[in-house]
């Protein structure tokens, strides 16, 4: 993941001072002009889960986050110069792993959380003033998400080794890129956290059960990388 953001920092960086000089052509001079215009992107994300317990004294479940994979369509609506409305579905591939230091037998404390979402977001985009070749954007709105890898309607859960999540989850996103202006086309990478809204734990069918029973809620939170092209 730093080397993610490394990545983000130096291709902006290398865009500054580099490619674009104190005098750079302008590229793609009318594109921000359109109505409407289309794109996709590629990216990484970490995510983890923000666990609040009922009881005070409760050892907490260890959340162990790992690097997924993302991949989306861009639709953009030009409302003013500064702002735009952004429909960007996509697909979106994770994990994290879980491990409730509570349970007593080693091999149930364990749990490989996998999701597969597919991500709606509609997003607001607050643009700065083009400067050359670059203009940086602030980002952010609301998202709905289906978690295709949920077991929400599973019968069996963690006693048959079924962790279970909801199937329709709520997010905030919120984010910061840079727009690039190539010859050919439009290159923005952007950083963007997000921020579960709902509940996303299924309780175990017992009321007693080690993995659940002492959880209050379970909402995702982490970070979207992505790398789009216009």
């Amino acid at each position: 993941m730093k080397k993610i953001i490394f990545l983000l920092i130096s291709t902006s960086t290398f865009a500054q001072f580099g490619i674009f000089g104190k005098d750079p052509i302008i590229n793609k001079e009318n594109f921000d002009k359109q109505r409407v215009h289309w794109g996709y992107y590629l990216g990484a994300s970490v995510l983890d889960f923000k666990v609040d317990y009922l009881g005070l004294k409760q050892e907490e479940i260890n959340v162990e986050s790992t690097t997924g994979f993302n991949v989306g369509l861009i639709s953009n609506l030009r409302i003013t110069e500064h702002l735009d409305l952004r429909f960007e579905p996509g697909l979106y591939i994770t994990q994290r792993n879980l491990t409730f230091p509570n349970i007593i037998e080693q091999k149930d404390r364990l749990r490989e959380v996998k999701s597969t979402y597919i991500y709606f977001p509609l997003l607001a985009k607050f643009s700065a003033t083009r400067t050359g070749n670059i203009k940086p954007y602030l980002i952010g709105g609301y998202a709905t998400a289906l978690n295709l890898s949920s077991n929400e309607t599973a019968p069996v859960d963690n006693y048959e080794g079924r962790f279970r999540m909801t199937k329709w989850n709520n997010f905030i996103e919120i984010g910061f890129g840079i727009d690039l202006y190539f010859e050919y086309f439009k290159f923005s990478p952007s950083i963007r956290g997000v921020f579960g809204l709902n509940d996303e734990l299924i309780r175990d069918n017992n009321p007693s059960s080690p993995w659940t029973s002492d959880v209050q809620q379970m909402k995702t939170r982490g970070i979207f990388i992505n790398f789009a092209f216009h």
